[in-house]
């Protein structure tokens, strides 16, 4: 299927990797691993053909299709889920357009006994069968069920791809993928922005796939539930077996021993025959014995073991001051997304050099909480921090807090103050941006080099109480094992979002279930709140409860209806850019009478202008309703 002979790559004058020879065939599930910044996405961006080797080859089979997720996506604005999903369908999509054209010409015609009319009638007949063959009656279907097997209802279809976070663009971008029923899948972290349900989901998908499938995770269970073969990068070579992940570790870990056994008896060898050597060196009669030996020592091939690459980023959390006995106290807090209810009357305190986590299914409102904690949105509610509290956050969607276009450098010194300025090339150092590394731009930095960053800036801020929003996303498990022992040694206070087990197993000692809008504490571990569960790992708690929807004839729509509804929706969403924008307009208006009367009352078409949006806003409110009630009654 696809050869890889001799592969290179190097930045900055530095291998990456050097002469990488494996070959991907149908049925292999790889879990291609390694340290963060070992060249895993470099590998990925080759194996698609997004980025150039510096040598060797790269063969493939005539006509094969590569599919490729990558962390970092862009969409054309404009289009619902639907339209974006079927973006997967070119050639589907060209053969509709034609038939319809054919279909066109045919109402037109009238001519039917000639033989134009009928080269018309054979082309439709080739249009249909190709179009049939291709799967054009079922792929609607099918996009379908693969958008409700990544976690979107069927309300959702309509709605524009604007509207979504990163997170479910990045499902609509990996339900592109998966229809497409390419030859080989590269997928990079694909499960940093899925919920268990949707894991759980796609791990049956990738089981079941026919062709060869290349997956970079930091998941162990989702690797090894999914993946036959592990290839590690490390220190510029790979590794590669047969094995799921922990099956591998074990593999290698055997290997080595087995070589450093060997290693040990060959350098025994080596050492008797150099004291033969010696000995017979010293008789004339013995000479031609002792180059006899010389040659054989030479010819010896020398036992190396495999190296580890054991270079891991130094982290500790030193505290600023002591703050009050109780840090956070929260009351009747409620966050509502449009119609959508996250948090209820949510009341919670948070004491002194507590560790605490946040568990619970996605879209339960962990992260809403954490956010509302640190001051990020708005809510209904009071939220009180206590005396001298200084909190340091880590976000799950670093990248949108990191600016692409500096260096990891000046990332940091921008960050920095006068009193830690001249520690800044001191703190990346600890953290792997050595020399070189730490003049990289932050855009090209992969995911874990990222949260690295995001982890050294946090040193720079005086801080008594964390909160972490999924800090091992992107992690290798090295950095995530020195995280949470830092974790462990802080003697501040820590809120800890995280899905987690590993992770979470002895690090915090009370947690926070997440469920309808409400909150339950256990006061315990991870593994308390589990026994206290009924189940042995988190994933049981976060499935979902699915409902399979069974489709009644009488609720099925036309294709007028459908047609229809699609419209709706577009001019619903339209509708509702315009008023959130006259609302802003008149809320600036509203803040200049009260801050500047003089000076607005002073502009002539000031009040024209201020009725007037009030009146078109009042209008657009009206046909709002107008519409919302015309697709409920559809």
């Amino acid at each position: 299927m696809l050869n890889i002979h001799n592969l290179s790559i190097s930045f900055q004058g530095e291998y990456l990797f050097e002469d990488i020879t494996f070959k991907l065939s149908p049925g292999d599930r790889i879990g291609l691993i390694g340290k963060n910044g070992a060249g895993k996405s470099t590998m990925l961006k080759i194996l698609a053909k997004e980025l150039e080797p510096d040598s060797g080859q790269i063969a493939a089979d005539k006509n094969l299709s590569i599919g490729f997720l990558k962390q970092d996506i862009d969409f054309v604005l404009g289009r619902t889920v639907l339209e974006e999903s079927y973006e997967a369908f070119h050639e589907i999509k060209a053969l509709e357009a034609r038939m319809e054209e054919i279909n066109h010409q045919l109402v037109e015609r009238t001519d039917y006994e000639s033989d134009g009319y009928h080269q018309i009638m054979v082309d439709l007949n080739d249009v249909q069968h190709q179009y049939e063959i291709l799967g054009g009656y079922n792929y609607q279907g099918e996009t379908e069920k693969i958008l409700q097997g990544l976690g979107f209802k069927r309300n959702d279809f309509e709605k524009l791809t604007d509207t979504f976070s990163g997170g479910w663009r990045m499902r609509i971008e990996l339900a592109k993928l998966l229809l497409q029923n390419n030859d080989i899948l590269l997928l990079d972290e694909p499960t940093n922005h899925l919920d268990i349900e949707s894991i759980i989901w796609l791990e049956g998908f990738l089981k079941n796939y026919q062709g060869a499938v290349v997956i970079v995770s930091h998941d162990k269970m989702f690797l090894d539930n999914v993946t036959n073969r592990t290839i590690e990068i490390s220190l510029g070579r790979i590794y590669d077996y047969n094995k799921p992940y922990s099956k591998f570790l074990v593999l290698r870990q055997e290997i080595k021993e087995q070589q450093i056994a060997t290693q040990k008896n060959q350098q025994k060898q080596i050492e008797q025959t150099e004291k033969l050597i010696e000995k017979f060196r010293a008789k004339a009669s013995k000479a031609t014995m002792a180059q006899s030996l010389i040659k054989k020592l030479d010819r010896i091939e020398r036992i190396e073991v495999d190296e580890d690459d054991n270079s891991v980023m130094k982290l500790n959390f030193p505290v600023s001051i002591v703050p009050g006995k109780v840090v956070i106290e929260a009351h009747n807090i409620s966050k509502n997304y449009g119609d959508t209810q996250v948090l209820k009357n949510i009341s919670i305190t948070i004491e002194r050099d507590s560790k605490t986590a946040f568990v619970g299914q996605n879209g339960q409102g962990k992260s809403t909480l954490a956010k509302i904690i640190v001051g990020e949105i708005k809510h209904q509610g009071e939220i009180n921090l206590g005396h001298n509290v200084q909190i340091g956050y880590f976000a799950q969607n670093q990248a949108e807090y990191l600016d692409g276009n500096k260096t990891v450098l000046d990332t940091m010194i921008d960050a920095a103050n006068e009193k830690n300025r001249s520690k800044v090339r001191d703190i990346l150092g600890s953290f792997l941006f050595r020399g070189e590394e730490a003049e990289k731009y932050v855009r090209v930095l992969s995911g874990g080099e990222r949260n690295r960053l995001a982890l050294a800036k946090l040193l720079l801020q005086p801080l008594n109480v964390l909160v972490m929003d999924e800090p091992t996303n992107h992690l290798d498990i090295k950095s995530k094992n020195v995280l949470k022992e830092a974790l462990k040694k802080f003697e501040g206070t820590l809120i800890l979002v995280s899905h987690d087990r590993d992770f979470l197993q002895g690090l915090t000692d009370s947690v926070y279930e997440f469920k309808d809008h409400k909150i339950k504490e256990y006061l315990g571990d991870i593994d308390f709140y589990l026994q206290q569960r009924n189940v042995e790992n988190l994933r049981e708690v976060e499935k979902r409860d699915v409902i399979k929807e069974t489709p009644k004839e009488s609720n099925k729509q036309t294709y007028e209806e459908q047609k229809k509804t699609k419209s709706l929706n577009n001019k619903l969403s339209n509708l509702e850019s315009k008023i959130q924008q006259l609302e802003k307009d008149i809320k600036e208006m509203d803040v200049e009478l009260a801050t500047n009367y003089d000076k607005a009352v002073s502009n002539s078409n000031f009040f024209d202008n201020y009725n007037s949006k009030k009146q078109k806003l009042e209008g657009f409110m009206i046909e709002w309703e107008t519409v919302q009630e015309a697709l409920e009654n559809l």
